[in-house]
């Protein structure tokens, strides 16, 4: 659902790039007074988890679309809205840049649309209710299918009302909308029953590691092989599952597609698309997450591989470099 910058006009992105630049600020202010440097570590190993999980198309069965993860509901479970929202940020901008994977114009609406509702609302109006009264199996499923439904409807709609704030007259907005809505429920549900899953096995695992778990139970595997395990899952699936993954079009894709005839639609060529566009000409080494002018397939393996690996580093070196999760002193 990553969106190009010819779906948004320069006034729509810089209001978004507001929204979501204001809820990052506001996540750095309340991560800062967190204590609990063992976070740290899950930030770096799940940002990679999801930037691999995003490689995977999976095929929407009788429709000719394909969806793939978007994350957040699933970092919001372990990490908590305001880190799983700084790390999800970091997943989108090294997309954005790396491979340009999303537009620069666009990327404050990519964070508000596949960010925010699913760490904030996922969190607060599913995933932190449901496990007040304690944790258990059926609730981490109900929670993870519920909240990639709702927040994923969320960001759908989102973005039609961008580009109906944008004037994008190629996709009219109740038609957009009828287009968007149906098949980014299916794709809902898919990323709800990945999601349980994965949190299902961290909660075998080791449970305490959820948020809002009150678990005193015995781990099956200490925090370091837990995290361990994750990290081989983000580069397995990064460098070869995500040869497997569907051709066709995503849930974005596929509905301007049946509007318009096309994926795409073509930007005006001037002013901050054209800027925007030229940086991301310069930074995007790995564009389409493959290699300049090749189809080799290797090039999407080391793409996986390396895009999982710079975005560990990049949510890492960030928790040091604003000081997140310091240790209180006695």
């Amino acid at each position: 659902m990553h969106m190009a910058d010819a779906l948004v006009a320069p006034a729509v992105a810089a209001t978004m790039y507001v929204c979501s630049g204001g809820a990052a600020g506001f996540s750095v202010k309340k991560v800062r007074l967190e204590s609990d440097p063992k976070k740290i570590p899950v930030m770096g190993v799940m940002g990679a988890f999801v930037f691999a999980a995003q490689m995977i198309n999976f095929t929407i069965p009788g429709t000719g679309s394909s969806g793939h993860l978007c994350g957040g509901m699933m970092l919001t479970a372990l990490l908590g809205p305001y880190a799983a929202f700084l790390t999800m940020i970091g997943v989108l901008l090294i997309q954005c840049l790396l491979f340009a994977d999303g537009g620069l114009l666009a990327l404050g609406c990519n964070i508000w649309n596949m960010a925010f509702y699913g760490c904030f609302l996922g969190y607060f109006l599913f995933w932190r209710p449901m496990m007040k009264k304690g944790m258990s199996r059926g609730k981490i499923v109900g929670a993870s299918i519920l909240g990639c439904v709702v927040t994923l409807q969320l960001g759908a709609f989102s973005v039609a009302l961008e580009t109906l704030a944008s004037g994008i007259t190629d996709l009219p907005f109740s038609v957009f909308v009828a287009t968007m809505q149906p098949i980014h429920l299916a794709i809902g549900l898919v990323e709800g029953l990945i999601t349980a899953a994965v949190l299902l096995f961290v909660y075998e695992a080791r449970p305490e590691m959820l948020s809002c778990s009150e678990e005193r139970a015995k781990s099956r595997f200490s925090f370091k092989k837990t995290i361990a395990i994750l990290g081989i899952a983000a580069l397995v699936i990064g460098g070869a599952v995500s040869l497997a993954a569907s051709s066709n079009p995503d849930g974005l894709e596929w509905s301007m597609e049946r509007l318009t005839g096309s994926t795409e639609l073509e930007n005006d060529g001037t002013g901050a698309h054209a800027a925007a566009e030229e940086i991301q000409e310069k930074t995007a080494l790995l564009p389409d997450y493959g290699f300049k002018n090749s189809d080799s397939t290797f090039g999407t393996s080391f793409s996986g591989i390396a895009g999982s690996a710079v975005v560990l580093v990049v949510c890492v070196g960030a928790c040091y470099a604003f000081r997140f999760f310091k240790k209180k002193k006695s």
